[in-house]
């Protein structure tokens, strides 16, 4: 009986995506009026984008990619990398901006990863990256992204 109330605390003690208060935070509809369509249903809904749409697919340009919310960096163009998946890829965030959360939304856990900022989604990190680096491979949708030259380019 002990184990079944230790198992029950320490569950009550799980952190979600939803059970966190956001630096940034908006109300749907003033979301609404600051996203486009597809990025107001990547970010906000959770939604996938369609795989080879995103221009940023396929950019090395040197820069940073940023949370199409609120801006905030999220990746370094030094960690991108092509997976042949169709999404922007990166075998690293950068550190305490992106966030992650386990979803369960196709029947199996996945790691999502959300912007540490505002909440918004941004996709989902896999083991199967590149095993000459962090052997990581965050899929990341384009829409979530804004890219952001570096200076010069």
């Amino acid at each position: 009986m002990s184990f079944a109330l230790a198992l029950l605390s320490c569950n009550a003690q799980t952190t979600t995506k939803e059970d966190v208060v956001f630096a940034i935070t908006k109300t749907e509809a003033q979301w609404k009026a600051s996203l486009s369509e597809i990025e107001y249903y990547v970010l906000r809904e959770a939604g996938t984008e369609r795989p080879f749409t995103s221009p940023l697919d396929k950019n090395y340009s040197n820069g940073t990619y940023v949370c199409a919310a609120c801006q905030t960096p999220l990746f370094k163009s030094e960690s991108k990398f092509d997976s042949g998946t169709g999404w922007p890829s990166f075998d690293q965030e950068i550190e305490g901006n992106v966030a992650f959360d386990v979803d369960y939304n196709i029947g199996v856990a996945r790691t999502e990863e959300h912007c540490a900022t505002c909440g918004g989604h941004l996709g989902h990190v896999f083991n199967d990256g590149p095993r000459d680096t962090t052997g990581k491979r965050h899929c990341i949708n384009g829409a979530a992204l804004d890219f952001i030259p570096a200076k010069g380019e």
